[in-house]
């Protein structure tokens, strides 16, 4: 099964990035407040640059002056599945993914739609694992070190 991860992102902003393992390198995205389990929540997820599969075990101190500088911690992790019959990179190309994440943390279906150039929608799918929670406040720790990333930071 592909992975997935979830690292929050201390840099110029703090943010989170959502990453799909596609092929060799994961396909990204900036998600400004977080995943939501409600699916009423859209969430504003930009399209950045593609990841090396390494950088999903990273979690630390990125200095100064080098790109994304600032405290990141591995919020989420696990596998995901494609719920379409087409590839995920085919799907991704067309402007619409649907998978479903078996993680720590998050749990059910999700949809990626792009909506105009690299801004997409990050949507929890209505299924059994979707509610209203914010599991960005209730659970803000990492699945790595159990720090949340101000305490990353001390």
């Amino acid at each position: 099964m592909p992975r997935y991860v979830i690292q929050q992102h201390h840099a110029t902003s703090k943010h989170f990035d959502f990453r799909l393992e596609v092929g060799d390198s994961f396909k990204s995205w900036a998600v400004p407040k977080g995943p939501s389990m409600d699916p009423r929540d859209k969430r504003l997820a930009m399209a950045v640059d593609d990841h090396s599969i390494s950088w999903g075990d990273f979690e630390g101190l990125i200095p100064r002056g080098e790109y994304g500088a600032g405290r990141v911690i591995v919020w989420d992790r696990g596998t995901y599945e494609n719920l379409h019959e087409e590839p995920m990179e085919e799907a991704l190309e067309a402007g619409h993914a649907s998978f479903r994440l078996d993680g720590e943390k998050l749990h059910g279906g999700w949809s990626l739609r792009r909506i105009e150039g690299r801004r997409w929608l990050l949507v929890k799918r209505r299924d059994e694992e979707a509610d209203s929670g914010d599991p960005v406040a209730e659970r803000p720790e990492s699945v790595v070190s159990g720090l949340t990333i101000e305490e990353l930071g001390e």
